[in-house]
Parts: structure tokens; C-alpha cells; sequence
């Protein structure tokens, strides 16, 4: 039987997604509403996940960045992204850091058994509608410029365009608010930004931004 975890901080969606692995195949899935749960989760359960079903976008610590974290505790860990956002735009950054697939919510009743199946035998997923654009992507061409960004650049960069201050975005990332500001100078001169408006107003032209940044 797989051993499944769904981090969602949506309880509808978690018992939604449980409810039709549950119905379509042979697996047992417990469920988590955050990401620092599903962090603590799996250091607490050493070795007894077949799969993690991560959303892209919680509260705090949001998808990406929950990725990297339970990479850095088990690298072997097996972890499919879930977003209801556009592909194009995190699918790339989702890989670099580590996921086995990347699902569109709108997509996940048709395809989340093959997902699941095909991962925890070792292999990647990836929806039909981004698999051309993602291996494009990984060749280097028709890249967007933010993607010159580390990731935690990138982190950094949404959570100013989300609004949030550099106290707040210490507080959230466990940084100094020193090392933030750094962040955001560089994010500045690699993206040529004069201020934090023009953060803002790329994020949202490139559709960068969540209400759960």
C-alpha cells in the first residue's frame, strides 16, 4: 500500500483529493494543513512516506519553499507539486528545487492517480499542457528574466511584491532583516528596479502573485 501525505491549508480540497486516491487506487493518506505540519510531519516519520502532495500556495511557508526544506531532510523524498496558478511560471522553479511533478489543480481529478503512480515508482510527472513548455525552458530558451533569481531571491522578491515588509519577511524567511535587505538590493540591480513598485508591477505582469504569499 502507498503511504501518502496531502499539505493543503484548504480542509476541502485535503478531503476532496484524499477522498479520490482513496476511491482509485490502493493507498493509505494522512493530511496536513501547512507546510511547517508537513515539515514537522516527515521529520517525525522518518522513512514512512511513499509520496508528499505539497500545494504550491500556504500561508507562511508556502510550497516552494516547504519543497526545499523536506529535500534538505530527505533528499529521496518523493514530492508532487500541486498549483492553482500558472504553470509556466513556477513548474521550472518547482524542478530546479527538487519535485518529482508538477499537477494543476484544475487538472488533478484526470491525472493525479497517474501522477502519484508514476512517481512513487520512480519516475517525474508533468501535466501534457506544460511538458513541451518546461523541457523548452530547461534548454534555456524563452526563459522570463526573473528567473536570473536564486530562490531565495525569488522568495523574497514575491513576498515584496505581496506587500509584506522587510521586518515581516525576516520574521516569516527566519532571516535577519540585514540579510533580507541584501536580498532585495540584489533583486534590484540583477532585475534593474529602481523601488519596490516596480517589484510589484512585474509580479503582478508576470502573474507572480498569490494571496498566500
Amino acid at each position: 500500500m502507498i503511504k501518502a501525505l496531502i499539505a493543503d491549508d484548504h480542509p476541502i480540497m485535503r478531503e476532496g483529493l484524499k477522498l479520490f486516491l482513496v476511491c482509485n487506487m490502493d493507498i493509505e493518506v494522512e493530511e496536513v494543513a501547512s507546510g511547517a505540519e508537513a515539515v514537522e510531519y516527515v521529520r517525525s516519520h522518518p522513512n514512512d512516506l511513499d509520496i508528499v502532495i505539497l500545494d504550491i500556495s500556504m500561508p507562511g511557508m508556502d510550497g516552494l519553499e516547504t519543497l526545499r526544506v523536506l529535500k534538505d531532510i530527505d533528499p529521496q523524498l518523493p514530492v508532487l507539486i500541486l498549483s492553482a496558478y500558472s504553470e509556466d511560471q513556477y513548474a521550472l522553479r518547482a524542478l530546479r528545487s527538487g519535485a518529482n511533478g508538477y499537477l494543476m489543480k484544475t487538472s488533478a481529478t484526470e491525472e493525479l492517480v497517474e501522477a502519484v503512480e508514476r512517481i512513487v515508482e520512480g519516475g517525474t510527472y508533468l501535466s501534457p499542457s506544460i511538458a513541451h513548455r518546461v523541457t523548452s525552458q530547461l534548454r534555456g530558451e524563452d526563459l522570463p528574466p526573473h528567473h536570473i533569481l536564486s530562490e531565495r531571491e525569488f522568495e523574497v522578491m514575491r513576498k515584496i511584491a505581496s506587500g509584506k515588509t522587510l521586518t515581516q519577511i525576516s520574521q516569516e524567511l527566519n532571516l535577519s532583516i540585514k540579510t533580507v535587505s541584501t536580498y532585495r538590493s540584489r533583486i534590484l540591480e540583477k532585475m534593474k528596479f529602481r523601488d519596490n513598485a516596480d517589484i510589484t508591477q512585474y509580479a503582478l505582469r508576470h502573474g507572480l502573485l498569490s494571496d498566500a504569499v
